[in-house]
């Protein structure tokens, strides 16, 4: 008669653990604010631009505005050399790029209502 101690124990999973909040703010950090230096910039020549001709504006708007949707969207990044993010561009960097784009379709729109700036400039 076997009292049942010859066979090997069975397996037992461990319980399922919960991630660690230093896990998530460790994935948090990996987020990159890379793309506000060149928002800025290009709204700065957005608006520099906008006397001479308003379509700078209302393009560079439209651009930005095309990048915001795609950093909501996947890690394509059309303001990226290399075109791939390899880190997500973080919540703030994704704000200022649509708020950007908001700004620069807005002057473009003030500038078209009160004819301030031509479609082209004559040289």
């Amino acid at each position: 008669m076997s009292d049942g101690r010859a066979y090997p124990r069975p397996y037992v999973r461990p319980p399922p653990s919960r991630p660690s909040r230093a896990a998530e703010l460790e994935g948090e950090r990996r987020r990159s604010n890379a793309a506000i230096p060149v928002v800025v910039v290009v709204v700065i020549v957005g608006l520099v631009l906008g006397p001479y001709t308003f379509l700078a504006p209302a393009f560079f708007g439209f651009v930005l505005l095309v990048a915001g949707g795609s950093f909501l969207s996947t890690r394509l990044n059309p303001l990226s050399p290399h075109f791939y993010l390899t880190r997500k561009p973080s919540w703030l960097a994704t704000g200022v790029v649509l708020l950007g784009a908001l700004l620069l379709l807005w002057d473009a729109y003030t500038l078209f209502v009160a004819r301030f700036g031509p479609v082209l400039q004559h040289l």
